[in-house]
C-alpha cells in the first residue's frame, strides 16, 4: 500500500511516523517527499492492511505537524516515469538515452523496432553495434551544445539525428552524463515538411466555409468554442468533426494544453475502457507491472475528444457520466479516486435521441453530453459552395502530388454537383486528389471524376420514362393517385390530402378510371 502524509517541514517529524510504523511491524520499502512545497510525504509500505491503516491514521494524524493521511495509487517517481514512459510510447520516431560508454541505457518503443530487439532488452547494448562509423560520446565530449539534423546510418538506413547533451544547467562542473538521440528517417523529411505546411492554417481558419450553411455552422462554433461546457457534435462520416472539435478547443481558454481524441466505434469494450481510463498496477494478467495511464490522465487542463460516443458501451457510458457529474474516476482494477479537469468534446453519426428512446444509450449521458451542441451538414446541402472547395482541393492534392494545379471543367462539376456523396467532404477530397493524379492535360475532365455508385438514391425507381413530358408526368400522376386513393378512398379525402379542391380531384380520378366519384 502507498499513502501520503499532508504534514509540515519541520525537523524530526519523518523520525515520528517511522517509529509509529516501526511499533505496529510496517515496513516502508520506498519513501519520498512531494507535494508543491515539498509539503507531503510519500510512504510504500508493501505488507500494509487496510485495517493496520484505519488504526494508525488516527495516531499519525496526532503527531505534530500532521494533517491528514489518506491512500494513494501511485508514488511521485511511479507517476513521473508512467507519465514519461506513456510520452515516449506515443512517439512515432525513434528515441534514444545513451551513456558516455556508448551503451544504451534507455529506447521508447518505435527504437527497439528500429534495433530489431523488445524494449526489455535495449539497456546496455552498445549503440556502436547498430550505428556506422558514429562515435557518439566523442561527439558529446567535443560539442557540449545540441547538434540538430546530424546524418547517420543505423542499420543500413539514413537517419537525420538530433542529439541532447545530458547536462545540468546549473553543474558548474564539466561532466556530462550521456545525450539523448533522436532519430527522423531522412527519406521522410520531405513528407513531414509538408505536414507542417498542412498544419499552418490552424483552428477555424483551416475550416473551407464556401457554402453558407457551413459558415454559419462555424459562427455558432466560434461562439460556444470558449464556453467551458461538454459540447455534441452531430454529422455523417467525412463531415469533419475531430477538425471542428480541434478547432474549437485552440479558440479555447485550454487551447495551449493537450487534445486527445480516441474514436469508441469498433474497439472492445475492455480495450476502450483502458485506453480511455487507464489501469492500475497489476490490474489484470499481462498488464504493465506498473500500470498506465488512460487518455483522461494525459489530458488533464486539455480537451478530450470522444468520436463515436453512440457506440459506446453501457459500462462506458456509466463511468463517463460519473466524470463529467463529479469530475472523478477510477483506473480499471485500482481503487483510488483520480479528480481530474478536462473539458469532453464528442461526436456521433447516430441520433442519440432517438438510441435513448430505444434505451440504447442513457439518457443522463445525454443531456450531460448534450449542453452545446452543433451539427454539420452533409455535403449535399452544401453544394452551393462545391466549386470553390473542389478547386482548394485540386489546389492542396496539385502541391502535395508536386504537378501544375489543373482547371476544372465545367463537365466535371457537373457530375460533382450531381452525385450524392455519402463520404461527404472526405471523399471529396479523396476524389479530386485521384482527379489530379490521373489528369495529363492541364484540364480535370468527367472521366477523372471516378465515383462509386454504392447508395446512390433512385427517387424514380423502375418508372419509365419513355415518351414525351406530358406522357412521362401524366403516368406518374396516375400512379401517385391510384396509391394515395387506396388510403384516402374518395375525392374529398384525397383533395385534402393533396392539398386541392375535391373537384380537381374527382376530375383526375374520372379521367384515369380510379375508382368512383366522390
Amino acid at each position: 500500500m502507498r499513502i501520503k502524509i499532508h504534514c509540515q517541514n519541520r525537523i524530526g517529524i519523518l523520525r515520528d511516523m517511522l517509529e509509529l510504523l516501526v511499533d505496529y511491524g510496517i515496513n516502508v520499502a520506498r519513501g519520498e517527499v512531494g507535494g508543491e512545497h515539498g509539503n507531503a510525504v510519500y510512504l510504500h509500505c508493501p505488507n500494509l492492511m487496510n485495517l493496520q491503516l484505519q488504526a494508525l491514521r488516527p495516531k499519525i494524524e496526532a503527531l505534530q505537524g500532521v494533517f491528514d493521511v489518506r491512500k494513494v495509487g501511485l508514488m511521485p517517481s511511479e507517476r513521473h516515469s508512467l507519465e514519461l514512459n506513456a510520452l515516449l510510447g506515443a512517439l512515432e520516431f525513434p528515441v534514444l538515452s545513451v551513456d558516455m560508454a556508448g551503451a544504451i541505457v534507455a529506447a521508447n518503443r518505435s527504437a527497439a523496432q528500429l534495433l530489431g530487439v523488445r524494449v526489455d532488452e535495449v539497456p546496455g547494448m552498445s549503440l556502436s553495434r547498430y550505428a556506422e562509423d558514429f562515435d557518439l560520446p566523442e561527439l558529446v565530449r567535443a560539442n557540449k551544445a545540441r547538434i540538430n539534423g546530424l546524418r547517420v546510418t543505423i542499420k543500413g538506413d539514413v537517419f537525420l539525428a538530433d542529439i541532447a547533451p545530458l547536462q545540468s544547467e546549473h553543474d558548474d562542473s564539466e561532466a556530462l552524463a550521456g545525450a539523448v538521440l533522436t532519430l527522423h528517417r531522412a527519406d521522410r523529411v520531405g513528407e513531414r515538411i509538408y505536414n507542417v505546411r498542412k498544419q499552418e492554417l490552424r483552428g477555424f481558419d483551416s475550416i473551407f466555409q464556401s457554402s453558407k450553411v457551413m459558415a454559419a455552422v462555424v459562427r455558432e462554433a466560434r461562439r460556444m468554442a470558449p464556453l467551458d461546457a461538454p459540447l455534441l457534435i452531430e454529422g455523417e462520416t467525412g463531415t469533419g468533426k475531430e477538425l471542428l472539435a480541434r478547432a474549437c478547443h485552440l479558440s479555447s481558454p485550454r487551447g495551449q494544453s493537450p487534445f486527445m481524441a480516441l474514436n469508441c466505434a469498433g474497439l472492445p469494450e475492455s480495450m476502450a475502457e483502458t485506453e480511455l481510463f487507464g489501469y492500475g498496477p497489476g490490474a489484470f494478467e499481462g498488464a504493465r507491472p506498473e500500470g498506465k495511464l488512460g487518455l483522461l490522465e494525459l489530458t488533464t487542463g486539455g480537451t478530450l475528444f470522444l468520436d463515436g460516443v453512440g457506440e459506446m458501451s453501457n459500462r462506458l457510458q456509466a463511468k463517463l457520466v460519473r466524470f463529467l457529474q463529479d469530475g472523478c474516476f477510477r483506473r480499471v482494477g485500482s481503487d483510488e479516486e483520480v479528480f481530474l479537469d478536462v473539458r469532453v468534446i464528442c461526436a456521433t453519426q447516430l441520433d442519440l435521441s432517438e438510441l435513448c428512446a430505444k434505451g440504447e444509450f442513457r439518457q443522463d449521458l445525454y443531456h450531460r453530453l448534450n449542453v452545446l451542441s452543433l451539427h454539420i451538414p452533409p455535403l449535399r446541402e452544401c453544394l452551393d459552395g462545391l466549386e470553390p472547395l473542389a478547386l482548394h482541393f485540386l489546389d492542396q492534392a496539385s502541391r502535395q502530388i508536386g504537378c501544375a494545379l489543373p482547371s476544372l471543367s465545367p463537365e466535371a462539376l457537373e457530375r460533382l454537383a450531381g452525385y450524392h456523396w455519402p463520404g461527404n467532404v472526405r471523399q471529396l477530397e479523396n476524389t479530386l486528389f485521384q482527379a489530379a493524379s490521373l489528369c495529363e492535360g492541364g484540364v480535370i475532365k468527367p472521366e477523372h471524376i471516378r465515383l462509386p455508385d454504392y447508395g446512390s438514391p433512385q427517387p424514380l425507381g423502375d418508372f419509365s420514362l419513355d415518351g414525351d413530358l406530358d406522357s412521362i408526368v401524366g403516368r406518374f400522376e396516375k400512379a401517385v393517385l391510384q396509391e394515395l386513393y387506396q388510403r384516402h378512398p374518395s375525392s374529398r379525402l384525397l383533395g385534402k390530402r393533396l392539398g386541392v379542391s375535391h373537384t380537381t380531384v374527382a376530375n383526375k380520378l374520372r379521367g384515369y378510371g380510379i375508382g368512383k366519384d366522390g
